[in-house]
């Protein structure tokens, strides 16, 4: 039996922090063991030099008012050390030892024991990895590393985040991935990978191709056995190794008839199975020692593109059609992600029925990230973000189709990143596209390599040369601009809009962003936080009214203020006369205009493949491109999200005012019936009709039409409902319309933007000001359960009028919202004469909890869950 160690250790506490303008020491003494670190400031790795800072109190908090600009910018004009000790013992140095960086911006020098082990000439770009042999300069005992960063320069590829928000200023520099050490006896394993090819006709057997490195870093030769593992499949590859050699080892069904497998657990997207996960395991075996292990989880599935008869780009898992149904995300503006908020933020993704998340930059402290989604069965886009295409955030000229990776050496750096993050990357089921570029296409010799690095790593995925595309009328768009020379069209569109767009947009738009084709990303732009969450990012001086604080939480350029949202809310809802009803109202705008986006796209699907919101989450407290905020609480377009994407469910056409049936599911559900209501804005049933349907799998059917709403009030409340054969409700939807209609001006031209289609006529819902208070009652309950507190609320309308857009907020003992929290259903509206039960679940951790209940036409009511 072969012995075994630890192979690797990560590096992440015991780190100090300094300017090099401050220590003033030659660089050896300052990376020798019992150098004096007086004045330094501790840090834990992975951190920017900027989050560290705030971690030690030396900067205010930059996510408050307008903090983030009182920032001192020149103190990261000098590289900063990070320096840290630790012991090794007799066994570790003896052997060969690895340096290990994940991620570091942007580059470094970099020393050992006093020893100088690498330049920054040779360790530079974000989104490299470097390994570097240490092994002639560990000792015995107590060993110091230091690392010399220097911030990103202006045509850096480093990472960034475009518009979305303002900017780092210390443009993320800093060790922004984990730092480890690396044992072995002479060989290391890299890149271990397992290539699955899964019959997609029968799903009933698969054959598995096993790929890993093997590198020799001594002078000698080395034979030994490469042994793996994958559940009771024992593998075993004798391997010889010259002095200094690297050897890519291939097992093939062909040499080990295990690998192919009959009946395999399939890896699915939560919404159509269980996302099955394997584990190989991988040794290399000298004699009676391991050299080195590596271990990797991986999924069996298939993943592959189609085309639809109009010329549109779809994707398909397991040969199986999804239409994508996703959101962007970010990474925290200073970098700061922990594995909880990520973990949380994740769950909401499948609490909000979404079936992908766009990563447009490689984000990820690490890859925990990347596993989740791998067990919570949540596709990724993953690829470069648009910040390297455009001179303003790339910070050097570039070309206007091709952005700025142009040059031999550029091409290189960029090309030798992607192999990096690929050969990181790969293993992961849940990625299904890789997306190489944003808003242009990449230049011809680039992507030529990207494409030799697919061939050579990566055979198992499509990939798009661009996230961008054309319209179905190409006179609006430029087309030659974002279509590759070398892989031609991308078959997907990046059409906008991005701000405000009213709900009939996305059913009767055919030039842009409307539900036809692969959106890669859109939305209808500001979505404002809870008036909780408002009053943790802006000061009480500048909360009301609304002023440059709140601006200068938007995004950049186009999206630098409020103002086509707030017109939106006084044009349909009515001028708010205090932060209290402007944030009341931004919550019904947020819920009325995310929810069609969504719904276009799965009515129409079919001739609509995918969608994805532009964004999910925010880099920090923001009031645009959410689904919920920074601190983690859903906004409106969170339970809107939910509803939308609910299947089966039934859905209100804007367009030509049709109900359709909808079911996502791969499976048929009979004996359903479908009621649908209508009241007028005092609440009066003036419509009601119900029938049985059966809502075929994967499909969207018309099963009704509304008469015209001219004649009959100014607002109306559409219900509409589905239960099955022994009345359960399966589904529910509620829709307020007006009477008046928006209207879209299709021929306007937006300069200099032309993702926005602007509104001639908006909808009137300002009666909704008029509806008569209601009383609602409320019995509630809470209990400790598995996945924490859960507590229960029973609310009751006992009388003739409808409760309209009841929210449900449960806060600590200072009033701040608890999170991560799930309810069942929140925004909702009441009936007359209807009760309902809803649950949520919230943190144990929440001191004193209290329930808050508070509507348009109810009065707010707060009700302790803890005696």
């Amino acid at each position: 039996m072969t012995q075994d160690r630890e192979h690797e250790r990560i590096l992440s506490d015991g780190w100090l922090l300094q300017s090099s303008v401050e220590v003033g020491k030659p660089p050896e003494e300052v990376a020798s063991p019992g150098f004096d670190l007086s004045g330094w400031s501790p840090v834990t790795v992975p951190s920017t030099v900027l989050a560290a800072l705030v971690a030690n109190g030396r900067c205010e908090d930059p996510y408050f008012g307008v903090n983030l600009t009182q920032v001192p910018t020149e103190q990261f004009d000098a590289p900063w050390w990070y320096r840290t000790e630790f012991s090794l013992s007799n066994e570790e140095a003896n052997g060969t030892v690895l340096l290990e960086f994940d991620g570091l911006n942007y580059s470094a020098d970099i020393w050992f024991n006093g020893h100088q082990i690498a330049a920054s000439e040779q360790v530079k770009g974000a989104y490299r990895r470097f390994q570097l042999d240490v092994t002639d300069v560990v000792i015995v005992g107590a060993n110091a590393l230091a690392v010399k960063v220097a911030r990103p320069e202006p045509g850096d590829f480093s990472t960034g985040f475009v518009d979305w928000n303002a900017p780092p200023p210390d443009g993320n520099m800093g060790l922004f991935r984990p730092v480890r050490l690396r044992f072995c006896d002479g060989v290391s394993l890299e890149h271990p990978f397992v290539k699955t090819d899964l019959n997609v006709t029968t799903l009933d057997e698969a054959d598995l191709t096993i790929s890993v490195d093997l590198v020799n870093h001594g002078d000698a030769s080395i034979s030994g056995i490469l042994k793996g593992q994958i559940e009771a499949v024992d593998l075993q590859q004798p391997v010889q190794l010259e002095p200094g050699e690297k050897k890519t080892v291939v097992l093939t069904t062909e040499s080990h008839p295990g690998l192919h497998f009959t009946s395999p657990r399939v890896w699915w997207p939560y919404e159509l199975g269980a996302p099955e996960l394997y584990a190989l395991d991988l040794k290399f075996a000298l004699d009676e020692r391991v050299s080195d292990r590596r271990s990797i989880r991986f999924g069996i599935r298939d993943a592959a593109d189609y085309w639809t008869a109009d010329g549109h780009r779809g994707f398909r898992i397991n040969g199986h059609d999804v239409l994508i149904k996703g959101a962007g995300w970010t990474d925290d503006l200073l970098l700061v992600e922990t594995h909880e908020r990520i973990a949380a933020q994740l769950q909401y993704v499948k609490h909000m029925n979404l079936n992908c998340v766009r990563c447009e930059g490689i984000w990820g402290i690490d890859q925990y990230l990347y596993d989740l989604c791998d067990e919570y069965g949540i596709l990724m886009m993953v690829g470069w973000s648009c910040h390297w295409e455009h001179e303003q955030y790339l910070g050097k000229p570039v070309d206007e189709r091709y952005g700025g990776i142009t040059t031999p050496e550029d091409i290189d750096l960029v090309s030798r990143s992607w192999e990096d993050q690929l050969l990181w990357l790969r293993h992961h089921p849940s990625i299904f596209v890789w997306a190489v570029a944003s808003d242009k296409v990449p230049a011809p010799g680039l992507e030529r390599r990207y494409i030799e690095t697919f061939q050579k790593h990566d055979p198992t995925r499509p990939y798009l040369a661009s996230t961008g595309g054309f319209g179905s009328d190409q006179k609006i768009i430029c087309s030659e601009e974002i279509r590759s020379d070398v892989s031609g069209e991308s078959g997907v569109k990046m059409l906008g809009p991005y701000a405000y767009t009213p709900p009939v947009y996305w059913y009767t738009d055919t030039q842009r962003g409307g539900a036809y084709g692969f959106n890669t990303e859109t939305g209808p732009g500001a979505a404002v936080p809870v008036l909780e969450s408002l009053r943790r990012m802006i000061p009480s001086d500048h909360l009301w009214p609304i002023d440059e604080y709140w601006d200068f939480h938007c995004g950049l350029n186009e999206f630098d203020t409020l103002d086509r949202y707030r017109e939106a809310i006084r044009r349909r809802y009515g001028q708010a006369e205090s932060v209290e009803e402007f944030a009341r109202k931004a919550q019904t705008l947020n819920y009325e205009l995310i929810r069609p986006m969504f719904e276009a796209f799965r009515v129409n699907q079919g001739s609509a493949t995918g969608v994805v919101q532009w964004m999910l989450n925010a880099a920090w407290p923001k009031m645009y491109w959410q689904l919920y905020d920074w601190y983690l609480a859903p906004t409106g377009a969170f339970y809107g999200t939910r509803q939308a994407c609910a299947s089966p469910q039934l859905i209100y056409d804007y367009g030509d005012r049709g109900i359709h049936l909808v079911n996502d599911r791969g499976e048929d559900i009979p004996d359903l019936r479908a009621e649908i209501r209508l009241f007028d804005i005092e609440s009066r049933l003036i419509l009601s009709a119900h029938w049985l349907v059966e809502a075929q799998h994967e499909s969207s059917q018309k099963i009704f039409e509304l008469p015209s709403l001219e004649r009959i009030s100014t607002t109306h409340f559409l219900s509409l409902r589905l239960t099955d054969r022994d009345e359960v409700e399966v589904a529910r939807n509620f829709y307020w319309l007006s009477r008046k209609p928006d209207v879209l001006d299709y021929d306007a031209t937006v300069e200099p933007w032309e993702y926005y289609t602007p509104c001639k006529g908006f909808a009137d819902l300002t009666s909704l000001n008029a509806l008569e208070k209601v009383e609602v009652g409320i019995k509630h309950a809470c209990q400790a359960s598995d996945d924490g507190n859960r507590v229960t609320v029973e609310l009751e309308n006992p009388g003739e009028k409808i409760a309209f857009c009841v929210e449900l907020l449960i806060v600590d003992v200072a009033g701040t919202p608890t999170v991560p929290v799930f309810w069942q259903d929140n925004f909702i509206s009441l009936l007359p004469h209807e009760s309902r039960t809803l649950t949520c679940t919230f943190p144990r951790s929440v001191e004193k909890p209290t329930l808050i209940v508070r509507g348009w036409n109810i009065d707010e009511r707060r009700l302790p869950l803890t005696e």
